[in-house]
């Protein structure tokens, strides 16, 4: 056999089992997913007798059960209002700092954004303490503005680190052409800056929606009052008061899921494409 059959033979079996990998983990990702779901349509009697099975009879009586448990109601639109004013206040505010930082430096600017940057090392849960002494002087606890101004304190340096680096790949030539045709500064920033970033913001907003989404423990700890707790946080008092009953948590799981999974889908194309002009600019 040639030396190049035997080449192409190898090629062929890397391929595979690159493909075979990446198989399984599409597998080990969705697994959960569809397990939760197949266990929201099923009667506790079919859960206990097996698992693994397809729901039937399938019961959508488990989605109104997570509605009328607890408060569930109240805390998806806590969730929704304080997951998106606190992502919008940060995408905007990120705007403008890493239009400073990229275009308009001055004097200590990259001092500032290191000391900005060095702030992602911190963990969230390091501040919980002072933070708890300074929300209960000024009466910030359980409250949607106080709530939403912490999370956008923490998600501030990721979003102003990520934008400073690619406002800083967009071309000079345009910038300055703008500047001779009379645009002011913050003009660019609204003409040229946003629309050429659509991507990377998408994928801003996406990433930081997620995860203050799924937070739990520091909504767990500034939102103590039932009726303004999150979702995640909700659900933990809920599996409490339906420990014993599988598919009804299961379907209170899976609506607090979907908001994430509608969002993904609708800016699909434009995430991916942030992640990917992402990871070759800079």
């Amino acid at each position: 056999m040639s030396s190049g059959m035997l080449r192409s033979h190898g090629d062929y079996g890397k391929k595979a089992l690159i493909q075979l990998f990446f198989f399984v983990m599409v597998i080990v990702a969705v697994y959960p997913l569809f397990w939760m779901i197949i266990t929201s349509f099923k009667t506790q009697e079919a859960y206990l007798a097996n698992k693994y099975n397809l729901p039937w009879p399938i019961m959508l009586k488990n989605i109104i059960s997570s509605f009328r448990g607890g408060k569930f109601a109240r805390w998806f639109l806590n969730s929704i209002l304080v997951t998106f004013g606190a992502t919008l206040v940060t995408t905007v505010l990120a705007c403008f700092a890493a239009y400073a930082f990229a275009r308009m430096p001055f004097k200590g600017s990259n001092t500032i954004l290191n000391f900005i940057i060095a702030l992602m090392v911190v963990p969230p849960v390091v501040m919980i303490v002072p933070l708890f002494i300074l929300y209960n002087q000024f009466k910030l606890h359980s409250t949607y503005h106080g709530i939403i101004l912490l999370y956008t304190g923490i998600t501030q340096p990721f979003s102003v680190y990520l934008l400073t680096n690619f406002f800083k790949t967009i071309p000079r030539d345009m910038v300055e052409a703008a500047m001779i045709d009379g645009c002011s500064k913050l003009g660019i920033l609204f003409r040229i800056f946003i629309p050429l970033s659509r991507a990377a913001l998408v994928t801003l907003f996406i990433t930081q929606a997620l995860w203050i989404w799924n937070e739990l423990l520091i909504a767990l700890i500034f939102l103590a009052k039932d009726e303004m707790r999150t979702l995640m946080v909700g659900i933990t008092a809920f599996r409490t008061k339906y420990m014993l009953d599988i598919p009804v948590i299961m379907a209170g799981l899976l609506m607090s899921t979907l908001p994430m999974l509608i969002l993904y889908a609708l800016f699909q194309k434009a995430f991916i494409k942030g992640l990917t002009e992402g990871s070759t600019k800079g």
